[in-house]
């Protein structure tokens, strides 16, 4: 839903949408699943804020169930070389690769009854028989993906690998408060914008 605002002053009737009013705050919204196409958007909008107004906060608010790992990671890794720090907040549920593109925040605050959901990758679609190499390669893949995401939450919570590989063996719900104390979290929002 993007409403079209309509604003009377001096010069008429303005109009404009929310997501472009909030854009103007140097606000983003990442409500979906992560995907290319998702991915894609949100990295022209940091890469646009980043340029008009480089080292200045952007708030990116993240709703989203997860999604593909590359495209997860190539966000990710945009979010933590911009010269603006970026401040991410958990509005729903962070979940999957939606938990990893939270981690990429400077700052990473939750709203009160949010949660963050951290897990072992997945291979999705497996159809079909499969030959002995195959699954071979398929499974040395996950691991890899494994190795990637656990060590992305190792290093943004402080915690040993060991301590994430627990925690991650099935899909774990955190409180704000539980992310809070595992580090995943820097604290509870007090604001949005």
């Amino acid at each position: 839903m993007n409403a079209l605002i309509l604003h009377e002053s001096s010069r008429g009737i303005d109009s404009y949408t929310a997501e472009s009013s909030l854009l103007s705050k140097r606000v983003l919204f990442f409500t979906e699943e992560v995907n290319a196409d998702s991915c894609n958007r949100l990295i022209e909008y940091l890469l646009y804020l980043d340029m008009d107004k480089p080292g200045e906060e952007i708030t990116l608010c993240i709703n989203s169930p997860g999604g593909e790992v590359v495209s997860g990671l190539a966000a990710y890794d945009t979010m933590r070389m911009l010269n603006s720090p970026v401040r991410t907040v958990c509005i729903g549920t962070a979940a999957s690769m939606g938990s990893i593109l939270f981690l990429a925040g400077d700052k990473r605050e939750m709203l009160p009854h949010t949660k963050i959901m951290i897990h072992d990758p997945l291979i999705a679609g497996l159809s079909g028989a499969k030959k002995a190499l195959e699954l071979e390669k398929e499974a040395a893949q996950l691991m890899e993906t494994r190795a990637i995401t656990a060590g992305i939450i190792a290093q943004r919570s402080r915690r040993s690998l060991e301590e994430v590989y627990e925690k991650t063996r099935e899909d774990c719900y955190l409180t704000t408060e539980e992310a809070v104390a595992f580090g995943i979290a820097t604290g509870i929002a007090a604001r949005i914008i």
